[in-house]
């Protein structure tokens, strides 16, 4: 019987290299463990030299050490997580980007920015989800989280909690941000243009009523005492509602229509085209969130720029709250907005 000897194990068999240590840094960069944990943990007590910081930096990338996030928050009392909940409602390209900014800015100052899901968990018991984290400070978007819940984060361990919606919570800072300043905004505009029956969109979607009822209501403050009218139009997100609205446009008596934001614009704009209802002659429509999108349209889509605060001021607002946990919550009115008026209006 012939024995076959076997073939030796692939390089990828081998057993796996030691997952690389601050020691190993430390003897790569020629410096103590005490400066390495100093640098990386970008210390601001401990005064070290930039090319000390070059070494340390360049030794680490070189073995692929990363320092440990648990242990580092053993040394700290906290963690550096910045949990942000998943929001409830549909987001779009400006909330997106708002994250995206903020997530620079904060990493910038050495946290960390996690999303969280809580999909079918809602107010204050999503808090309870949130809480097993430990994250040293939560933002919270929309409405829903209440004094309790609050509570529970801070019982945690979380620093600040922070929400950003129309009203402040007990116990939390609060980023205000009513959106009946959009509404009243696009109404203005419209009255001015010598529109006297307006109509409203208001999204079907689940989720954005928190954002469509300021929206109307904003256009209802702008034109009451005048003798302009407003019709809410409930209106899905698909083309084959926009088509049905669309077909009975000339029965409504609308000579112009505030579309909630711009891709409902679009969307009804679109609508309007294929039945041969003329934008701006015949109704006058006016978008939010000034997406490039709508400079494309023709016509030009008149719309509600939205003036958010930025991601360097929010992530200064977080590191104030985390360094002070004991410090009376603040509140700030942060959402502007103003009309960008082009050709549809």
């Amino acid at each position: 019987m012939v024995q076959i000897p076997n073939p030796p194990a692939p390089a990828s068999a081998a057993l796996p290299r030691a997952v690389p240590t601050s020691a190993d840094v430390a003897r790569l960069a020629n410096v103590s463990r005490a400066t390495v944990s100093y640098v990386l943990n970008n210390a601001e007590a401990v005064r070290i030299s930039e090319p000390t910081r070059r070494r340390v930096h360049d030794a680490a990338r070189e073995l692929g050490y990363v320092p440990h996030a648990a242990a580092r928050s053993l040394r700290a009392g906290h963690s550096r997580m910045v949990l942000m909940p998943a929001p409830a409602f549909p987001v779009g390209p400006v909330y997106s980007q708002f994250v995206s900014d903020l997530q620079v800015a904060l990493g910038r100052l050495d946290y960390t920015v996690v999303q969280y899901g809580t999909v079918g968990v809602h107010d204050d018991e999503a808090a309870r989800a949130w809480a097993e984290l430990r994250p040293v400070a939560v933002l919270v978007p929309g409405s829903g989280l209440g004094p309790r819940g609050v509570a529970v984060l801070k019982r945690s361990g979380a620093r600040a909690v922070i929400t950003l919606g129309p009203e402040s919570v007990e116990g939390a800072h609060a980023l205000l941000m009513d959106h009946d300043v959009v509404g009243h905004s696009a109404g203005a505009h419209l009255f001015d243009r010598g529109r006297r029956r307006i109509g409203v969109v208001v999204p079907r979607e689940p989720g954005l009523e928190a954002f469509s009822a300021p929206r109307l209501a904003g256009v209802r403050a702008a034109l009451r005492g005048t003798d302009a009218t407003v019709t809410e139009l409930p209106l899905a997100h698909d083309e084959g509602a926009a088509a049905r609205l669309a077909a009975g446009w000339r029965d409504l008596g609308l000579d112009a229509v505030f579309t909630y934001n711009d891709e409902y614009a679009m969307l009804l704009m679109r609508a309007l085209d294929d039945v041969g209802v003329r934008v701006p002659e015949e109704t006058a429509v006016v978008g939010a969130d000034n997406l490039m999108l709508g400079r494309l349209l023709r016509p030009r889509l008149t719309t509600v720029h939205l003036d958010l605060p930025s991601g360097r001021e929010l992530a200064e607002l977080v590191d104030r709250a985390v360094r002070d946990p004991a410090a009376a919550p603040e509140a700030h009115k942060v959402l502007g907005a103003s009309v960008v008026p082009r050709e549809s209006s």
